[in-house]
């Protein structure tokens, strides 16, 4: 079996090539850049990432996105090998909530014990040329060793190469109108959920397998491992992650890694953390599977505080724009992929976390929730346009990021795309009245938000010529966000002043 798997992966044949992909899903994806004094970025690697979205029989789907790193082997190998455990008879509907978390958990035991049964001769090369090096150094003369030795390092970098690296995924499985997170390492999922009046209620599943994690750091503990150590350090080897698939290091070579030397067993598994039953009965709105990559570039350019609130305001925004899940997710990736790189042109506070990302991925399942017509914005009370608005607090050095929506006139019947992250509580403009300013800060626990039609400031008065640039290239300002500022001002007025960093 172990030789099929290996051969397989060698002639890059698929074992989930005639499964059917879910058509009410869509991926998106960039790849990694590091940013040069001149603001340009340059690919570090190739994408490492990989996902999954398939349907399967009797109302199962599945979907995937792993973050993979040293190369793309292991993530590409789970992708493949979790969809043949999950997806070939294994499951269906007249399984109890128990059997679909037994076999979920089983099948990631699968590939993890089937992805090194596919380097174990690499493995056991390795070990043998690395034991040859060290009895022939006496016995052989200088020009022998330079030589001999020469060629056995160089099959061993080969070797490493084709041994080393590891993935963390996030899996959703739907069946019988339910849904179940499987989750190792740091990516994350999101399940937006869509109320009558347009409001979204966000929540996050699971949280991330990393050095950060107290349950995890309890784990390690009680392994006999100095969790306060780990928790100062950050990485286990170069990696944030506790839980992840493949790495041959941390899996077999820990007591070799300081940090974990003192384990009295496995520190770092695979052991999936199975999160569930959501029932997805008469819910509207959307699934997020996203990468490690994708939520740090986020973060890293607007903080946490706010990040689940602003993706989810993203991709609602998309879905009344376009009709192409696809172009949805596609678009979203690229929005948070430009966010990041202008915080870092910018100079701004946390201009020195954004000078690169890593490989970004999100998949998106809508759950009865409608996309744009012809890909026509639709909304009948007009655009709506989520503004991410960065603010400081002049009595703290964290930043936080809020969703400012700008609801643009409508001058056509518009369906659909009621759903955002903020909300209107006046009636629809017409052209010629103020637009509306809606401020939300929502998060799983809570929501509140607060609203003014305002009296037409917000937008600068501009002729009906269009504006020419300056000698600078750029235009005059023609939106003006001091109305937001006051409005914000006054519901924190113990928070000092607010202003663009």
């Amino acid at each position: 079996m172990a030789a099929q798997r290996r051969n397989l992966m060698q002639s890059h044949q698929s074992w989930t090539d005639d499964l059917p992909l879910c058509e009410m899903c869509g991926v998106g994806t960039a790849t990694n850049c590091v940013y040069g004094s001149d603001g340009k970025g340059s690919q570090i690697h190739p994408n490492e990432d990989g996902h999954l979205r398939f349907r399967g029989e009797d109302g199962c789907f599945l979907y995937g996105v792993f973050n993979g790193y040293d190369g793309s082997r292991v993530a590409s190998f789970a992708s493949q090998c979790l969809t043949a455990e999950l997806l070939l008879g294994q499951l269906n509907s007249s399984h109890s909530d128990s059997d679909v978390r037994r076999i979920l958990t089983q099948a990631f035991d699968v590939v993890e014990k089937s992805y090194f049964e596919t380097i174990d001769d690499a493995l056991a090369e390795k070990a043998n040329l690395s034991n040859y090096l060290l009895p022939h150094n006496e016995n052989l003369s200088f020009h022998q060793l330079s030589s001999q030795g020469q060629k056995v390092q160089e099959r061993l970098k080969e070797l490493e190469l084709e041994v080393s690296g590891g993935a963390t995924a996030v899996v959703a499985l739907i069946l019988n109108d339910k849904l179940y997170i499987a989750s190792v390492g740091t990516n994350r999922a999101l399940l937006c959920k869509s109320s009558s009046d347009g409001q979204n209620q966000v929540l996050q599943i699971g949280r991330p397998h990393n050095t950060e994690n107290e349950e995890e750091l309890q784990r390690l503990a009680a392994l006999g491992v100095d969790s306060a150590r780990v928790r100062q350090a950050g990485l286990i080897s170069g990696q944030s992650s506790t839980r992840r698939l493949g790495d041959y290091r941390v899996k077999f070579n820990y007591n070799d890694i300081d940090l974990l030397s003192v384990a009295k067993g496995k520190p770092v598994i695979s052991e999936p953390e199975i999160h569930g039953v959501q029932s997805l009965e008469n819910v509207t709105g959307f699934l997020l599977l996203m990468s490690e990559g994708l939520i740090n570039a986020l973060e890293s350019a607007h903080g946490p505080e706010q990040a689940n609130q602003e993706i989810v305001a993203m991709v609602a925004a998309e879905l009344a724009l376009q009709n192409s899940l696809e172009a949805v997710a596609q678009s979203v990736v690229e929005r948070i992929k430009r966010l990041h790189h202008d915080v870092y042109v910018s100079g701004r506070q946390r201009a020195t976390f954004c000078s690169r990302h890593e490989d970004m991925t999100l998949l998106i399942r809508t759950l009865d929730y409608p996309l744009a017509e012809g890909g026509t914005p639709t909304n009948p009370s007009g655009r709506i346009y989520p503004v991410s608005v960065p603010y400081s607090n002049s009595l703290s050095t964290s930043k936080t990021s809020v969703m400012l929506s700008l609801v643009m006139p409508s001058q056509n019947t518009l369906t659909n795309g009621t759903n955002t992250a903020s909300t209107l509580e006046e009636g629809t403009p017409t052209p010629g009245q103020s637009p509306t300013a809606t401020l939300q800060s929502t998060n799983t626990q809570t929501q509140s938000s607060s609203s003014s039609s305002g009296d037409g400031s917000l937008f600068r008065q501009r002729g009906s010529q269009a504006a020419q640039p300056d000698e600078t290239g750029r235009v005059p300002p023609y939106i003006d966000f001091t109305q937001f500022y006051r409005l914000w001002g006054s519901d924190h007025s113990e928070g000092g002043g607010l202003g663009p960093q």
